[in-house]
């Protein structure tokens, strides 16, 4: 049986055709030759992997796969971030730890195959956007599609016929198309061509909806853009945070923080060489709820020349200096005291930061005392400070507001090695327990030291004394520095504006054909232009998937562009009947079947 087969159409790898050519040249008697396959070569791959890399379906690949890349972030503790906690993280897993600290599980956000997917997804962004803006521009600069031969086919549609001219009504419908809207009149809202279809026949074409693809694409250039941006702050920012207790000082240095996180670019150059001061600190607190209303820091900066100005820190009110923000992130009490060993020697002296633990201040602290005379054993105190101790019962105290109005150390001794040389940094706010004793009385009980401001109680087991001298406030300064988060905001609000065009934006085409009726009682076989016929009116839309705007749209365009035209009637209505623009959802057969015998250049009735 004969196949049929289009002329022109050859099919290289034509088994038949392939044996029957190599039988005549006598090449070779094989009848069943295997087809030769053209082999991609070094160009041919890498333009398929290209391909690849920049297809939608592996931006979104390499979009979930940085997500899932981010996890590990999350589950192990970072050195960017707390250094110590690392060190004590691999302490803890000697056979795990190194081995992750190798794959860089601890500095995932730095780390060559987090790095890898970045860039990647990077790349792929970029080389999808380039082709896309590329054709986009160009569909810009196009004309919109001609006016289609049959407007019946549309799910919108109006019609009506007018005294005016196929051109004169062609013109205003374009006018009207190219009109914005009430709120917006001079903006440009359809693209539109006028164009002469012969026979005395005009019609105007519409087209909008491009603003669907601009925000596609601005919201991709967008995500670019915060790409870009995280990417410079992660290198270019800083923060730090220290403690400064009232009366004393700081400098903007890395070495006085007492945790600092910089990015890679970071130079500590960078930073300016001033110094502040906490001069003092007001807190003001509700006397029912015992909540708080206002916290401030008064403190004293010098410049570099000299040159000293007072400022106050609030919350939500950071002081600025050089670009970066120093933020008040918290406060508390700082009782100063001063522990003699037991060969009375001085061995520390100081403010101490007690961490507050509810909304009463009660705060908790430790002091180390590591510099002891002789072979004595290393001192520690844990304990807390209520700033207004209540004995609810006999010698268990709490603290009744937070205002330092009778305030209280609670403590508890402990001596040993405080394990301060091993090499594996430590909390200040946390005492390592494992080689040291708590000091017990002789009923085996932990011995508990109360201490009001001006006292000073011996130490158990001779360690010495330790004296509570006054009490001040401290505050914890937040020192800030992102040079990237304003194009973050602003880059993010490029992405939701896209968004928005992209997803909101209708994508429209509308036509109206504009057709000269025939004269009453033309002689057969003269033109349809000829005579003081009406003109024939009708319009149709088409927009992108459902769109329930698109037939009063329609109807708007019509409308303004019929409006104040003599003698106007609308499809449906009795012949000579006038009225005001207000086209009908559809065209009657007749008006239809004028505009497609107008448009094959065969004689019709006019209306």
């Amino acid at each position: 049986m004969a196949t049929y087969r289009p002329e022109g159409l050859e099919d290289t790898f034509d088994a038949t055709r392939v044996a029957g050519s190599s039988a005549a040249d006598g090449s070779s008697d094989a009848p069943d030759a295997p087809p030769q396959l053209p082999r991609l070569g070094l160009t041919g791959w890498a333009r398929w992997a290209w391909r690849q890399l920049t297809s939608m379906r592996v931006a979104l690949l390499l979009l979930m796969l940085l997500a899932v890349a981010a996890v590990p972030g999350t589950l192990f503790p970072q050195r960017a971030q707390d250094v110590s906690e690392v060190a004590q993280y691999i302490a803890d897993h000697p056979g795990s730890g190194p081995w992750l600290d190798r794959l860089g599980f601890f500095d995932v956000y730095s780390s060559v195959w987090f790095s890898a997917i970045y860039l990647m997804l990077f790349i792929s962004l970029v080389g999808c956007i380039l082709p896309r803006t590329r054709a986009h521009l160009g569909a810009l600069r196009g004309r919109p599609p001609r006016t289609p031969r049959r407007l019946t086919r549309f799910p919108a549609q109006a019609g009506g016929e007018v005294d005016a001219t196929p051109e004169d009504v062609a013109r205003r419908a374009a006018s009207a198309m190219r009109r914005g809207p009430w709120w917006a009149p001079f903006a440009r809202s359809y693209r539109v061509d006028v164009h002469d279809e012969g026979g005395g026949t005009w019609s105007a074409a519409g087209e909008r909806g491009y603003l669907r693809e601009t925000g596609n694409l601005v919201f991709h250039l967008a995500l670019v853009g915060l790409l870009v941006s995280i990417a410079a702050g992660q290198m270019l920012h800083y923060r730090g945070q220290a403690i400064v207790v009232q009366g004393r000082g700081m400098a903007n240095s890395v070495k006085e923080y007492d945790t600092f996180e910089k990015g890679t670019a970071f130079g500590e150059d960078s930073l300016e060489p001033f110094t502040l001061r906490l001069d003092d600190f007001t807190a003001r607190f509700d006397e029912q709820t015992l909540e708080p209303r206002d916290f401030a820091a008064f403190v004293t900066v010098t410049d570099p020349d000299g040159t000293e100005s007072a400022q106050t820190i609030k919350v939500n009110h950071p002081l600025e200096r050089s670009g970066a923000k120093i933020y008040l992130q918290g406060n508390g009490y700082a009782p100063q005291l001063t522990v003699h060993d037991a060969a009375g020697e001085v061995a520390f002296s100081g403010p101490v930061p007690f961490l507050p633990q509810d909304e009463v201040y009660t705060s908790r602290g430790v002091v180390k005392v590591p510099d002891v005379s002789g072979d004595q054993q290393q001192i520690g105190l844990v304990g807390y400070l209520l700033p207004t101790a209540v004995e609810v019962t006999e010698g268990l105290f709490q603290s009744a507001h937070p205002a330092p109005d009778a305030p209280l150390l609670v403590l508890s001794v402990w001596s040993g090695n405080l394990g301060l040389d091993t090499g594996v940094p430590q909390n200040v706010y946390e005492l390592d327990e494992s080689r040291m004793e708590q000091a017990v009385d002789a009923e085996d009980k932990p011995v508990t030291l109360y201490l009001r401001p001006g006292e000073t109680v011996e130490l158990p087991d001779g360690l010495g004394s330790v004296s509570f001298d006054s009490l001040t406030r401290y505050v914890a300064l937040d020192l800030r520095h992102d040079p990237a988060l304003t194009w973050v905001l602003v880059f993010a609000l490029a992405a939701f504006a896209g968004l928005a065009a992209s997803l909101f934006a209708p994508r429209r085409r509308l036509w109206v054909r504009a057709v000269p009726g025939a004269v009453p009682g033309a002689v057969p076989g003269q033109g349809p232009g000829e005579g003081p016929g009406r003109t024939v009116v009708s319009a149709a839309g088409l927009a992108r998937g459902d769109d329930v705007g698109l037939q009063p749209e329609l109807e708007r365009v019509l409308a303004d562009a019929l409006a104040d035209l003599d003698g106007t009637t609308w499809a449906g209505a009795s012949t000579g009947s006038s009225g005001p623009a207000r086209p009908t959802t559809s065209a009657t057969t007749d008006v239809t079947d004028a505009t497609d015998a107008s448009t094959d250049g065969s004689d019709h009735a006019g209306r």
